[in-house]
């Protein structure tokens, strides 16, 4: 077998690292991102389907080596490199190659990936990352068979993975569907599920979603909605429970489960009050769960599309 996406990229673009999103790692930085094409899940609902889909993509991308893409890392002043828009599981080859000459310039690699992936391959592929965010879609294996052509066990079974066998830094997200994986009754289970093999410590996002690709009849998802699963989740006993796609200062922002004061302000993007120090809040002390450095970043909300080595040619 040859992966033939190797060296190829659907685009780079400097972003927010809170966009992958990533609440807890390196706040305020700026990490490259970027992607092949083609996709191991086949969600009806997917929101980078021109990519995920793509079947001549090769006719559009850049070509970069591992090392290229480190050395831009470091050149554009990025503390990461994420591997975005299409899931890293399937040009694994790749992303570690990718993730090690990072670590040899000190810049940290970044999974934003399903979780959809075997037993035999978890241990190779994250070894060589430091972050992830894994899409829990859903928590009904209908959902997953009708909806993503998937299985809701193996990611579940990732989700543990990381969080008892590695030292990853590893946030989840959610993106709540009307009418499909929003019910009380299924964001209660999925929280109960959540809490009890993951624990209090690891951050979920809620997201909105839009209509898009083959599921355009759904309706936006109404910020009451995102405040009731974030809500749920709290009421488990989740420290750090997020919304996004939406504005929602409140529900963006970061709290001290200690003492309840305002840690991280963020409006989208947009980082404001910055009350840690040494991982722990200023007011109480209570150490927070993450990857922090003493001062923050100060990237801010800007997305900055590059060119890194050269568009592709047969």
């Amino acid at each position: 077998m040859v992966l033939t996406t190797y060296g190829r990229s659907s685009g780079f673009c400097v972003d927010p690292i809170e966009k992958k999103p990533l609440n807890h790692f390196l706040p305020g930085t700026s990490v490259l991102s970027f992607g092949t094409a083609g996709c191991n899940l086949g969600c009806r609902f997917c929101q980078n389907w021109d990519i995920s889909k793509a079947r001549e993509w090769d006719k559009l991308a850049d070509a970069a080596s591992p090392e290229q893409i480190a050395l831009a890392a470091e050149r554009l002043g990025c503390r990461s490199v994420a591997f975005t828009y299409n899931d890293p599981v399937i040009f694994a080859e790749y992303a570690i190659d990718v993730a090690d000459a990072c670590r040899e310039r000190g810049i940290k690699a970044v999974a934003v990936t399903a979780g959809y992936i075997t037993e035999d391959a978890r241990p190779e592929f994250y070894q060589h990352m430091d972050a992830a965010n894994v899409d829990l879609k859903a928590f009904t294996d209908a959902f997953y068979h009708r909806l993503c052509f998937a299985q809701l066990q193996p990611v579940l079974d990732t989700l543990k993975y990381l969080r008892h066998e590695t030292n990853v830094w590893f946030e989840v997200t959610t993106l709540l569907i009307p009418g499909e994986n929003d019910s009380e009754d299924e964001l209660h289970r999925a929280s109960e599920w959540f809490a009890e093999n993951l624990g209090p410590d690891v951050p979920w996002h809620f997201t909105a979603f839009h209509p898009d690709f083959k599921m355009r009849d759904k309706p936006h998802t109404p910020s009451a909605t995102l405040a009731r699963a974030r809500e749920i989740a709290r009421s488990k006993g989740l420290h750090y429970v997020y919304t996004g796609n939406v504005h929602d200062r409140e529900a963006g922002s970061t709290w001290c489960p200690g003492c309840g004061e305002l840690l991280i302000e963020r409006d989208w993007y947009e980082l404001g009050k910055w009350n840690l120090e040494d991982s722990r809040c200023r007011s109480c002390g209570y150490k927070i769960a993450g990857v922090f450095e003493e001062q923050r970043g100060d990237w801010g909300a800007r997305r900055v599309p590059v060119r890194i080595g050269f568009p592709f040619r047969d």
